[in-house]
C-alpha cells in the first residue's frame, strides 16, 4: 500500500484470483501470498493517473496471477 499509484488495485486483484483459485483447491493456502508477491513484483506500480489506469492494471494483475495459479496447480 506504501507503493500507492497502481499497487493497491495490483494486490487487490492478484488476491481475490489466488483465494478463488484456493476455494476452488486449485492451489494451497501458502500459495495466495506468494502468487500476490510474484505478481506486485512483475507488476511496479505506476502513477494512478485515471481510472482507465487502474483497470489496466487490476487487468494485468488477474492474467500475471491466473498465469501463476495455472504454473502452481500443473506442478
Amino acid at each position: 500500500m506504501a507503493a500507492g499509484g497502481t499497487a493497491p488495485a495490483v494486490l487487490n486483484a492478484a488476491n481475490e484470483v489466488a483465494v478463488s483459485a484456493f476455494l476452488q483447491r486449485r492451489v494451497g493456502f501458502l500459495s495466495i501470498p506468494a502468487i500476490v508477491e510474484d505478481t506486485l513484483a512483475a507488476l511496479p506500480a505506476i502513477p494512478a493517473v485515471s481510472l482507465d489506469a487502474l483497470h489496466d492494471a487490476d487487468a494485468a494483475a488477474r492474467r500475471h496471477a491466473s498465469r501463476a495459479v495455472d504454473d502452481r496447480s500443473s506442478a
